[in-house]
C-alpha cells in the first residue's frame, strides 16, 4: 500500500491516513484504498446497487486516474464506498469527456470503528482496456460530517487540489 498526501489546503479532520494500490489483472485493474481514522465524522454514502453514478467526488470517493505513457488522453474512475462507481474517458486534460467503455466493475466496502479508531477499506476490481504502461493516480475525497472535504493524492501540482493534473499521476503500472 502506498500513502497518499493531504492537499496542504485541507485541514486533517477525523482521516489520519489514506493508503492505496493498483495492480493490472488479466480484464484490468485491481485496487484497495484504505482510511484510517475516526469513521464517525466521515460521510459514508449508504450502501446501494453497483450502478454506474455520476457525482461521486461530490462526497466521499475513491478515484483512479490512468494514462498511457506518452498519451494524452486518460481515464477516470470514480468509486464510492455505496457501490456506485463512474468511468470516464478524456481526450486531454479536462476536454473531451464521455463515457468510458467498461466491461465491468465490482466494488466492496467494508469498515469498523471503535472508541474513536477505524478503518474503512474498499476494494476494486475493473474490468476493461486499460493502457498499459500507464502512468497511474491514486485519490480521495473525503466528506466530513460537517460537510467540510479533504482531498487525497499521491501528488499535487501547486495551486487547488486538480485529480486531472499530470503531476498527479506518480505510479507506474504495466499488465
Amino acid at each position: 500500500m502506498i500513502p497518499l498526501m493531504l492537499h496542504r489546503s485541507c485541514d486533517l479532520g477525523p482521516v489520519r491516513a489514506v493508503t492505496a494500490s493498483l495492480r493490472a489483472s488479466a480484464i484490468g485493474c485491481e485496487a484497495e484504498f484504505r482510511l484510517d481514522g475516526s469513521l464517525e465524522g466521515v460521510v459514508l454514502p449508504p450502501s446501494g446497487p453497483s450502478v454506474r453514478t455520476d457525482g461521486l467526488w461530490k462526497s466521499t470517493c475513491f478515484e483512479i486516474f490512468l494514462q498511457g505513457i506518452g498519451e494524452e488522453g486518460y481515464r477516470e474512475f470514480n468509486l464510492a464506498p455505496s457501490g456506485r462507481w463512474a468511468a470516464y474517458a478524456f481526450e486531454r486534460y479536462r476536454e473531451g469527456m464521455r463515457e468510458a467503455e467498461v466491461a465491468g466493475i465490482s466494488v466492496a466496502c467494508s469498515h469498523a470503528s471503535a472508541n474513536g479508531a477505524g478503518e474503512l477499506v474498499l476494494k476494486a476490481s475493473i474490468a476493461a482496456d486499460l493502457p498499459s504502461p500507464a502512468q497511474v493516480g491514486l485519490s480521495t475525497v473525503i466528506e466530513h460530517a460537517n460537510g467540510a472535504l479533504q482531498y487525497w493524492a499521491l501528488a499535487f501540482p501547486p495551486g487547488p487540489p486538480d485529480f486531472h493534473s499530470e503531476a498527479c499521476r506518480q505510479l507506474i503500472v504495466e499488465a
